[in-house]
């Protein structure tokens, strides 16, 4: 019997069901919606009795404060891609560039990391890639290197601060360090990501960067309505930044904020709030919803105590060898099952096995940093793929892999590096 009560039989096919249905969130047969994988894999788990549906609704509930995260944010990007926001800076980081593919590199890089910081990964993933998109056509130049720019980023600089990514969240959970902790323990490891990601990146793309490209990119001025909404993502990271200063929530900060930025647009102009809401992709709500079910049920069928036991044994370890294993752990793990359902695991397990320093922060970089290995191992990675095809471009798995198997791994190791080498308060 498990420590649940849960017999080897029972706990197979929870672990069968559960991991099908990841696999097929990950892989979308016949073009579904991640969602409805998700959410038939929960409902069969409560179906066939693997787990109850209190226990189910209770994994629900425990969600609440990354929906509310989840929709302030794609309220915010949507008003940002409707008011032309991403298509603004885009354009002007194409003019700027003076006509050079590497300086464009540069300057794409550094729009992707501010993004990625105050706005989430997922809008540099969803709304940043095809306005990036559109303006390199325009300038006709290479789409590759500056689309890769976008994926990369979206994970390089996602543990920046804490609203950076949802999967903070779900890893810390209603113990989220408040912000001048968090800065302390992820600037200088954050700092390495970005720029040893960069790097590989840009060496990896250096044939092709060569030459030049068109510069006079047409592009309108920003709307009175996109002057809002710039000054409302400013209002949005600062309202963030404050709750988390004061070790706050953050979902019904980001939730607040979004609609009440949208509340202005919307009295300029009526039409904008239908609008709004039918672009937004709702399904992501139901899909995080679902995972929570199906780690809450992988837990009990054992997926928790291992990974308890695993942190505790890492705790006796010096704590260079406890971080490096647990991050590249947890990042090889993320590229197989998605970093959500992993972030959700480890983030219960570093509450149990009482983990602190080193080794808890490295676990939260590998799954913020660990899936620029494949295309499959974040939420935000999928998004950026589903933007791409949505624009006529495709970049495999394969692909992707030979990208990533450069880049990730000597920027993981360098954050881990500058994680341990922090002293420890």
């Amino acid at each position: 019997m498990l420590p649940d009560g849960t017999n080897h039989g029972h706990s197979l096919i929870i672990w069968l069901v559960s991991l099908a249905s990841i696999a097929l969130v990950l892989i979308r047969p016949k073009g579904l919606p991640e969602a409805w994988w998700a959410v038939i894999g929960a409902g069969t788990l409560v179906l066939c009795r693997l787990i109850s549906p209190l226990n189910a609704m209770q994994a629900v509930e425990n969600g609440v404060d990354v929906y509310l995260f989840l929709i302030g944010m794609m309220v915010m990007s949507e008003l940002a891609r409707r008011e032309g926001v991403f298509d603004w800076a885009a354009q002007h980081a194409v003019k700027a560039s003076k006509g050079s593919r590497s300086r464009l590199f540069v300057l794409i890089y550094c729009v992707g990391a501010l993004v990625t910081i105050f706005l989430s990964n997922d809008a540099t993933a969803v709304v940043l890639t095809p306005a990036v998109l559109a303006a390199i056509r325009t300038a006709e130049a290479e789409p590759l290197p500056y689309l890769l720019i976008c994926a990369f980023i979206a994970n390089a600089a996602s543990f920046v601060l804490p609203i950076s990514n949802p999967a903070n969240l779900v890893v810390y959970s209603h113990n989220l360090p408040p912000l001048g902790r968090w800065l302390s323990m992820f600037t200088l490891p954050s700092v390495a990501a970005v720029l040893v990601t960069f790097a590989a990146l840009r060496w990896l793309a250096r044939t092709r960067l060569r030459g030049g490209m068109k510069t006079d990119v047409a592009g309108q001025a920003l709307s009175q309505e996109g002057k809002v909404t710039l000054g409302g993502i400013s209002f949005l990271a600062i309202t963030l930044m404050t709750a988390s200063a004061f070790h706050l929530d953050l979902g019904a900060p980001a939730f607040g904020a979004g609609l009440l930025v949208a509340a202005v647009i919307c009295f300029r102009d009526r039409r904008a709030a239908g609008q709004i809401v039918k672009q937004i992709s709702w399904s992501v709500i139901p899909l995080v919803a679902g995972l929570f079910v199906i780690v809450e049920a992988l837990n009990s069928a054992g997926a928790l105590p291992i990974s308890v036991e695993a942190l505790e044994h890492m705790k006796s370890w010096p704590p260079m060898n406890a971080a490096f294993s647990s991050a590249f752990g947890v990042a090889l793990l993320s590229n197989v099952m998605n970093n959500l359902p992993t972030g959700l695991v480890s983030g219960s397990a570093i509450k149990a096995a009482g983990a602190t320093g080193p080794l808890r922060h490295a676990v939260l970089i590998g799954v913020d940093l660990g899936p620029n290995l494949s295309i499959t191992g974040s939420l935000a990675t999928i998004l950026w793929l589903i933007a791409i095809r949505r624009e006529g471009e495709e970049i495999g798995f394969w692909k992707f892999l030979k990208w990533g198997i450069f880049v990730m791994p000597p920027a993981l190791a360098m954050a881990v590096l500058a994680t341990v080498l922090i002293p420890q308060r």
